[in-house]
């Protein structure tokens, strides 16, 4: 295949005819392609499904990660060893594409590889790779771990996404009407691009939208301004001329701020994270419109299509049976890791996504009597699974999963697993009865999980926060634990309430639901099913990205 003049290897709907090259430093495209770690990587690899069904005119830019984020493996007292393999993907294309970028005022080389639309059934994507023998080994281990914790390797990973992709769009030819950048990691693009167009800043912002998905100032990457000069970030612009042209008065370069500033336009992730990103971003000025688009994910990629289909016949025995089968198959998982036989009969609770601290992963177990109380209840039997990876050195969050296996030892009924990809992900969400998720109000920009969970047949209990106060109508589709007055709380204050009404609710409201009223149990959880497939299925995400953002005029 040539990949000179390069064009979307389909016919293009006349609705989607500009042009999009979309950046992104992970996509959780399919199981076997492990170059993502979390919910960044679940939203664009169901955005590029649905680009590929919609007949999108749109292309991915990523990078080939050799060792991906990292492999989830057990000490052998079963707590989390972190481990990186080397992978190979001969489905891949070699395009065939060589070219070098500047990294610390050293040429890289960059290798570009390719994974077909019809692979995965995903648009194209193009994946950078630096781990060539015409480079040095500094420089191939650019794209050796993703999200290096090596502070000037991370600089060079953004570098290479955002410098690297931009000029890859050169090679190909492709010519981009937008440059989406999911989150801010490819901003050097901007730079990139504002020498392409002679330095003409209207140029770069009439071509570049961004994603944000971080809901809190600190939160957002920065890195001091003369590493990044030093590393060639800035594409031989001097820090005066960085300054004058991004507005940037202090000695940290805040990757989010540039990027909100060279766009011409910029989304939240979901209703809430809009107006937090709008409050966030106002003292600033000369920043883009920030709007919403709510994130979603790809129904036919994730949802247990049989559920569906006995859903729409009515038929509950075929339901209820389905749904026992799921369970069953996911517990052998269960049983595979842990030695524990978990029952389809019973309850099942299952907590699993990225482990970090705003995400409370031990929440429910902070009461230890309670705990011990729900996991011993007889009435009412429950059994509950983790799972989750945390960031390689994120050592306060791999405390609390260690934490977890140490407490699931007490008890036959509660399992830790390890290996959380898209897979393991799948069969989570298709084990759960109730899928938990508790977040610290306002900091969850939007969170999916809950949207995939429902796709097969979990009901949603979460904290109000993200995507939740557009979906849960508490008792009809969900359970959602009421907003308190957080701004008056501190830490501990919101915590504990949340703790309190989770209990609460649990014991008073949803086990005695499931346990004693199966008819109502089963429409919440078949309401939360219709719900997320009308409002939070990827295709209507894909389609306002191109209404809302990529047609938007500037």
């Amino acid at each position: 295949m040539n990949f000179r003049n390069y064009k979307v290897p389909y016919a293009h709907d006349d609705r989607y005819a500009k042009k999009v090259a979309y950046f992104s430093m992970e996509f959780a495209v399919h199981q076997p392609l492990k170059i993502y770690s979390g919910g960044l990587g679940f939203l664009s690899g169901s955005h590029l499904r649905s680009a590929y069904e919609l007949r999108q005119n749109l292309l991915g830019i990523g990078i080939l990660w050799k060792y991906g984020y990292y492999d989830q493996v057990r000490n052998q007292d079963q707590t989390l060893q972190v481990t990186w393999m080397e992978k190979h993907y001969s489905f891949l294309e070699d395009t065939g594409i060589k070219f070098q970028i500047s990294i610390h005022d050293h040429p890289v080389w960059v290798k570009v590889f390719y994974l077909n639309p019809e692979t995965f059934k995903s648009a194209p994507l193009f994946l950078l790779s630096t781990d060539l023998p015409e480079n040095d080994y500094v420089s191939q281990t650019i794209t050796h771990r993703l999200y290096d914790a090596n502070v000037a390797t991370k600089v060079a990973q953004f570098i290479l996404l955002g410098v690297g992709g931009a000029k890859l769009m050169d090679e190909l030819g492709y010519n981009p009407d937008v440059y989406h950048l999911n989150e801010a990691h490819g901003i050097s693009a901007a730079f990139y691009l504002y020498r392409k167009f002679g330095n003409n800043i209207q140029e770069v912002k009439k071509r570049l939208v961004f994603t944000t998905h971080t809901p809190e100032e600190a939160g957002n990457e920065k890195h001091d301004i003369y590493l990044c000069n030093k590393m060639s970030y800035f594409c031989g612009l001097s820090v005066d001329e960085v300054r004058t042209l991004t507005g940037i008065t202090d000695d940290q370069f805040n990757h989010s701020l540039a990027a909100l500033r060279f766009a011409r336009i910029a989304n939240g992730v979901s209703q809430l994270h809009g107006v937090v990103s709008r409050h966030m971003w106002e003292k600033y000025t000369d920043i883009c419109p920030i709007l919403s688009i709510t994130n979603a994910q790809n129904w036919r990629y994730w949802a247990d299509k049989q559920l569906y289909k006995f859903m729409e016949e009515g038929n509950d025995k075929m339901f209820d049976d389905r749904k026992e089968y799921l369970k069953r198959r996911a517990f052998e998982i269960v049983a595979d890791q842990t030695g524990k036989l978990f029952d389809p009969n019973v309850f099942t609770i299952v907590w699993a996504r990225r482990f970090a601290g705003y995400k409370r992963a031990d929440l429910i177990t902070r009461d230890q009597q309670r705990f011990r109380t729900l996991l011993e209840n007889k009435n009412f039997p429950v059994q509950i699974i983790w799972a989750g990876k945390p960031y390689p050195m994120d050592y306060p969050a791999i405390n609390d999963f260690n934490h977890l296996v140490h407490l699931s030892k007490q008890h036959k009924n509660m399992a830790v697993l390890i290996g959380y990809e898209l897979s393991l992900s799948k069969r989570m969400k298709q084990a759960a009865d109730l899928w938990l998720n508790n977040p610290r109000v306002p900091r969850e920009a939007s969170g999916t999980s809950g949207m995939t969970a429902s796709m097969n047949g979990a009901a949603n209990f979460s904290t109000d926060d993200g995507w939740i106060p557009e979906f849960v109508n508490h008792g009809n589709n969900g359970f959602v634990i009421p907003k308190a007055d957080y701004a008056n709380m501190n830490m501990h204050e919101q915590d504990e309430y949340d703790l309190e009404m989770l209990y609460k609710i649990l014991e008073q409201q949803v086990l005695p639901l499931y346990y004693s009223n199966k008819e109502t149990w089963r429409q919440v959880v078949k309401n939360g099913m219709r719900d997320v497939r009308y409002q939070f299925e990827s295709n209507r995400m894909a389609h306002e990205y191109y209404e809302i953002l990529y047609n938007a005029a500037y």
